[in-house]
């Protein structure tokens, strides 16, 4: 598997990486990292959000290497190196989020439980914190505890009227018109967007690290979702606003906002953290929504609560 160093933060080393395919036969890219020095807490499935690839993570998975975890990771379909379902591969694009949990439960079944070493933890941010919550749902996975960075629950306040931005994917979907791009999203394609105005970070140096990634592997890039991604999206916002959605997630969830996030609802997390069985709820201020991308100040302060919520989690020092 050829990993692009950004020059930035290094291929954290002897990475197992290669492909899997889904039950409808969708090509996805994984890498997995086993743990070093004399600790083994287990194995963190870190779960990206939209638009993401495994590079981009090189740094956290050095962080969890350090506290003593194994780390899996992979590409969701239609974006980094995994199949991409369009022929405009810069559209992402899914016609359902069942989707997404098979891609989950196909890693799970192909490569974690065979290959790493329990317990499961889950570090997922923005979609993939949903993909996880949908999956822990009355047992559906063996995760023991899952910290989730500013995931997506709803989206952030706009100017747009709700009305607008639910019927009118819904209708484009329902017409043919799916494939469609949403149009005004690319302010989330790094590769295009300059840092200055960004909704992603207040860190200018992981912002261009990050962009060095796609202009390097403009494959690995996808900018505006399509219409039926987000009536998807939709869709599954509205089940998990459901108070019987809090109440099936039997599994210790710790939910860290971004005080700053422009992205994702950070009151619809709060509301979601009162209605779990066992739901922890951090804020923190000023960060924006990537809250790993985010400065070394606000990073420090989400790893100070992901310590205190995993057990035995802490970086090992010699």
């Amino acid at each position: 598997m050829d990993f692009f160093c950004n020059g930035g933060y290094p291929i954290p080393p002897d990475p197992v990486a290669g492909s899997i395919f889904t039950d409808d036969g969708v090509r996805l890219r994984f890498a997995y990292w086993r743990a070093t020095g004399g600790k083994r807490l287990g194995t963190v499935l870190l779960l990206q959000g939209r638009a993401e690839c495994i590079e981009k993570y090189f740094e956290v998975v050095s962080e969890l290497r350090q506290r003593g975890f194994a780390v899996a990771t992979l590409d969701w379909r239609g974006q980094g190196g995994s199949d991409r379902v369009l022929a405009d591969s810069r559209k992402g694009h899914v016609d359902d989020f069942a989707e997404y949990d098979a891609d989950l439960d196909a890693f799970m079944q192909q490569i974690v439980l065979p290959d790493l070493p329990p317990p499961y933890y889950v570090l997922g941010h923005s979609m993939g914190g949903m993909i996880a919550l949908r999956a822990a749902r009355s047992w559906r996975t063996r995760f023991t505890r899952m910290v989730l960075s500013a995931p997506l629950v709803d989206l952030a306040p706009s100017t747009t009227p709700r009305t607008i931005s639910h019927v009118v994917p819904a209708v484009a979907t329902a017409l043919g018109f799916g494939d469609l791009r949403v149009p005004g999203q690319e302010q989330y394609a790094p590769d295009i967007f300059p840092f200055p105005g960004n909704y992603l970070t207040s860190d200018p140096a992981r912002y261009q690290r990050y962009v060095a990634v796609l202009k390097d592997r403009p494959s690995h890039a996808i900018g505006a979702p399509s219409f039926a991604w987000l009536h998807a999206a939709n869709r599954a916002m509205r089940e998990m606003m459901r108070q019987a959605f809090g109440d099936s997630v039997q599994v210790p969830v710790l939910l860290v906002a971004a005080g700053d996030d422009r992205v994702v609802s950070t009151s619809a997390i709060a509301r979601l953290a009162r209605e779990l069985r066992a739901g922890a709820y951090v804020v923190i201020p000023g960060a924006r929504h990537e809250l790993l991308m985010e400065r070394d100040s606000l990073r420090e302060l989400f790893w100070a609560a992901f310590d205190a919520f995993v057990p035995g989690s802490a970086v090992v020092t010699s």
